[in-house]
């Protein structure tokens, strides 16, 4: 998709800022105890897109299989996630969310939600809440993307590593 004016990396810094912010806040929201981002991020996935194979989960999460492989493991362990043979090729296995794992990823999202929504209503007015509404659904779109075109090069120019700076 092209658009004729293209933003200025000082748009996409306040983006990548605020994105940051909020998702480092939105982590100190989570009850103690609770399971490691990196285990909700593999069960979050797996309850949009259903089950997956192991090379598939870290694709989506942008790291190498063999860094999935522990994660897997304990997620399985805990009764999280099942192991299963991938009906489309016996060889590979699929990893499924149980409903032990649903309702583990539907606690976390919720007490973070509430806190999400009662801090917008209280300091967003309702047409700066429509307008997150529709930055959270480009964000989305944009986290979904395979686009990688210079994605290394160009944050090392600006250095802007995972800083919020």
């Amino acid at each position: 998709m092209d658009f004729p004016e293209a933003p200025s990396t000082a748009e996409a810094s306040a983006v990548r800022r605020g994105a940051l912010r909020l998702a480092r806040r939105l982590r100190s929201e989570r009850p103690g105890g609770g399971l490691s981002n990196a285990k909700l991020s593999v069960l979050a996935h797996l309850y949009q897109r259903g089950g997956m194979t192991p090379k598939a989960i870290a694709d989506a999460e942008r790291v190498q299989a063999q860094s999935m492989t522990r994660v897997l493991a304990e997620l399985q362990k805990d009764g999280l996630v099942a192991r299963g043979r991938d009906p489309r090729d016996g060889r590979q296995a699929l990893i499924t969310i149980t409903a032990r794992g649903t309702d583990a990823l539907v606690e976390d999202m919720s007490h973070r939600d509430v806190w999400l929504a009662g801090a917008m209503e209280r300091h967003l007015s309702p047409a700066e809440r429509r307008i997150l509404h529709m930055a959270g659904e480009l964000m989305e779109r944009l986290a979904e993307t395979e686009d990688r075109e210079g994605s290394d090069d160009q944050a090392e120019q600006a250095g802007h590593g995972e800083s919020d700076q």
